[in-house]
């Protein structure tokens, strides 16, 4: 699908697009330092809805440019959506947290104007790793995605405390 010039400063304005929460805990200001940069994170056009420490909860809306050319919600787009959750809540506890390992299952498609909720859970919280799930499902809610994800948790700190 070709984008005209509308579409395009649509999505450039979205990655342009400053999201910032109310502070009200330590994993909200975590969040707000990765919004910072995480320029894919805007680009997609998520809304957080619930974050706490091990926990993220987000929702989206499947835009056009989000579709395969079979017709369906790519699995890029998919594991991007749950990618950026599971950041959210893996880096919750103000270490930088990094990927090590992830796989993710698309037991059904997602096609355009789904709603979707992204909902990513703390599995395990050790020193050194951490093991999240996150679930993708639509309105209807029904599973489009489960990815699970084990991260590094560095020593580095988002800000003191």
């Amino acid at each position: 699908m070709r984008l005209n010039f509308l579409q395009k400063k649509k999505i450039i304005h979205l990655a342009k697009k400053t999201m910032e929460l109310p502070e009200s805990n330590r994993a909200a200001r975590v969040v707000n330092k990765m919004l910072e940069k995480d320029t894919y994170g805007r680009w997609l056009g998520s809304s957080i809805e619930k974050i706490e420490e091990g926990y993220c909860l987000m929702k989206i809306k499947v835009r056009s440019e989000f579709m395969n050319g079979v017709g369906t919600l790519h699995g890029g787009v998919i594991f991007g959506i749950a990618d950026v959750a599971f950041a959210y809540a893996s880096n919750s506890h103000n270490r930088m947290a990094v990927a090590l390992d992830v796989s993710i299952s698309f037991p059904n498609a997602g096609y355009e104007g789904d709603e979707l909720t992204a909902e990513a859970k703390e599995i395990y919280l050790g020193g050194k790793t951490a093991i999240y799930q996150v679930t993708i499902t639509n309105q209807r809610n029904k599973l489009l995605a489960l990815f699970n994800g084990t991260v590094f948790r560095t020593e580095k700190k988002y800000f003191e405390e």
